[in-house]
């Protein structure tokens, strides 16, 4: 098992002094991992990225950063392109930095809503299969494993469930194409935690995770040990990563409702986060 921190827990953008400022901190910590957010497959020198997480003996893990224009299951063929363009940009970043996983809602803009009828609901979900039937080959040849993640039904109205994504993936039938569960948002989906994992099972190649309320694991009212127990039954041992968000940062804490401090402060959420998933896991 590996411990991860998201670098999306203390700013955003992430630029390449972002990286020489935090990695340090994040390795002094404890951590294992770095997830880098790819904000901009163009906005950051991923090689002098990589060098300096080598440098510190930290492995990396990538997330996607679905803004607006980043979808692709919109009705806009061009929007579609868009998105399509971006995640194959971010699967050459994320080989860069030599990550092995580009995670995220890999479908549609965070905070799109809309309704379907039952036929709507089916076209989006085909179209999203070929989107991703695309994208695996590029994934593929790069060495790097999609992880598409459900979201809480405030942030999507498509993809809320880790058995709606279960049935994206096994369609797609692609060992680059796997799921990314969140912990935080299958707290607000799921009926049960654990059971959503053991019936996603080995498709899981990544986990996030943050308290109920989006602060610091093992402080809130989650199944910890519930959690756990899953982790073990489903032979999970890859990365466990600390994902969530500070009220200081601007670009990123209206778009999660972040409206107030959910720890003393980030470095102290990532250091009694990390206590607490080493001694549970």
């Amino acid at each position: 098992m590996k411990f991860g921190v998201s670098l999306w827990l203390w700013t955003s953008p992430i630029t390449n002094e972002v990286i020489e400022e935090y990695i340090p901190k994040i390795a002094g910590m404890g951590f294992d991992t770095v997830e880098v957010p790819v904000e901009d497959p163009e906005g950051l020198d991923y090689e002098a990225a990589k060098a300096v997480i080598d440098d510190h003996g930290l492995s990396v893990t990538t997330c996607a950063a679905m803004g607006p224009g980043r979808d692709l299951v919109h009705p806009d063929k061009d929007v579609r392109q868009t998105g399509m363009d971006y995640i194959k940009n971010s699967i050459i970043a994320a080989s860069t930095l030599g990550a092995d996983a580009f995670a995220g809602p890999l479908y549609a803009e965070v905070g799109r809503l809309w309704s379907m009828t039952d036929d709507e609901r089916k076209s989006t979900e085909d179209r999203l299969v070929t989107q991703l039937n695309e994208l695996t080959k590029v994934a593929d040849s790069e060495g790097v494993t999609l992880c598409v993640e459900p979201l809480n039904r405030f942030e999507t109205s498509f993809l809320n469930l880790t058995s709606q994504v279960i049935d994206i993936v096994d369609r797609v039938d692609h060992p680059s194409c796997k799921i990314l569960y969140d912990l935080f948002h299958a707290g607000i989906e799921e009926k049960n935690l654990g059971d959503a994992m053991r019936l996603a099972g080995d498709r899981i190649y990544h986990v996030q995770l943050a308290e109920n309320d989006r602060g610091t694991p093992g402080t809130g009212q989650f199944d910890w040990e519930g959690f756990a127990k899953a982790i073990k039954d489903i032979n999970y041992d890859r990365h466990v990563v600390i994902e969530t968000f500070s009220p200081g940062n601007v670009l990123l804490a209206k778009a999660a409702s972040i409206w107030r401090p959910l720890a003393e402060s980030p470095d102290q959420l990532a250091e009694d986060g990390l206590k607490f998933l080493k001694k549970l896991l």
